[in-house]
């Protein structure tokens, strides 16, 4: 069965809410209570930094079993917040943090130069994603499951919406990170590309433009691993619910699984670049809440027929994994209780500032 990893990033926050640049205490005292890790061990395990001294990433071991990645993922969640108390802060699962905010880059080289060469846009990254990895085969299998799941990424962006507010301010969207993140010269959906070596140059010429430093600048909705034999999606906002996340990943695979199986074969019509720009927006703007972009009609629907019209299609590869029943059981609590922001807006019209949002958000991490 193919293995998924999961990449999370979390906001440190102090007892009042407010985001704490504390990061580097808290990778200090994580590095002292883990062993070297194995270096042919693969991804997974560690803590590690991030772009801003306010925020922490986790990631689990590639797992085949469902139950086995919630199990590493609520682990990773409870190894970073003990290490975060440690440093008189806590994790909170929010993709970005209610209250305004300036963030502080890191202690490093690269990190300072990005800030230098991208302003504002970097200035305002204090924002947490999550990041499902999907073992492939070689490139060429990984250039085709792009290519097949280009068209879902804005579900599982609508599925894991997690950041309504943002610098003390009610967005009104769902993933104001998207919006956020979106600003990146190489952020957001890509054109097909049919072929290892076109991905290659696509790649190839983005590093020659001189914009970005760096492959690592390389920040596609979905990519091709620079570190492992995986498909990297980048879309998702972090969730709030650790089994949110599993979702992703059980999605991500049944993604993968199906476009193996489809290739060769005639399939939907690719949608334009354009269109899907519009999609990943509305998903945005909407998650849950409102019309989605169709992929299979490219026209709007409520966003429970085009979550649903995600589950038909991979329906073949979730029963041959097992996983249907999780994942359709999954899938109808979320669709009942709602993502991260629909979560997140129902406590405040309960009455929660943003210190009790924060406090609540911190709750759920580590449920």
């Amino acid at each position: 069965m193919r293995s998924i990893g999961i990449e999370e990033e979390f906001l440190l926050v102090s007892p009042d809410g407010t985001p704490r640049a504390v990061a580097a205490a808290v990778l200090q005292h994580a590095s002292a209570r883990t062993p070297e890790p194995d270096q042919d061990a693969g991804p997974g395990g560690e803590l590690e930094k991030e772009f801003t001294q306010e925020q922490v990433e986790t990631s689990t071991h590639p797992c085949t079993d469902l139950d086995a990645l919630l199990t590493e993922v609520r682990s990773g969640r409870a190894r970073a917040d003990a290490s975060a108390q440690h440093a008189g802060a806590r994790v909170a699962a929010l993709a970005t943090a209610p209250q305004r905010v300036e963030a502080t880059v890191i202690a490093n080289h690269r990190a300072r130069q990005i800030r230098s060469e991208f302003g504002q846009v970097a200035r305002e990254q204090l924002t947490c994603g999550c990041h499902v990895h999907v073992e492939v085969e070689d490139d060429h299998e990984g250039v085709v499951i792009l290519d097949h799941l280009r068209r879902w990424t804005p579900v599982l962006l609508a599925l894991s919406a997690n950041s309504p507010y943002h610098q003390g301010e009610d967005t009104s969207y769902a993933s104001f990170r998207s919006q956020v993140w979106g600003r990146w010269p190489t952020a957001g959906p890509t054109a097909p590309f049919g072929d290892v070596a076109t991905y290659r140059s696509v790649v190839r010429d983005l590093l020659a433009s001189g914009t970005i430093l760096d492959d690592g600048m390389i920040y596609f909705d979905a990519r091709l691993s620079a570190r492992y034999p995986t498909v990297e999606v980048r879309v998702p906002d972090v969730c709030l619910d650790p089994a949110d996340a599993v979702l992703q990943g059980a999605l991500v695979r049944a993604l993968a699984d199906t476009a193996v199986e489809h290739a060769g074969r005639p399939d939907l019509e690719q949608p334009r670049t354009e269109v899907m720009r519009v999609a990943a927006w509305r998903a945005a703007r909407s998650g849950l809440s409102g019309g989605l972009v169709s992929p299979a009609l490219g026209t709007s629907a409520p966003a429970a027929d085009v979550v649903a019209e995600l589950l038909a299609h991979v329906r073949p590869a979730l029963e041959a994994s097992g996983d249907l029943e999780w994942v359709s059981s999954h899938v109808k609590e979320v669709l009942a209780r709602g993502n991260g922001a629909i979560q997140q807006r129902r406590w405040r019209d309960g009455g929660a500032d943003d210190s009790a949002l924060v406090a609540r958000a911190v709750e759920a991490t580590l449920a």
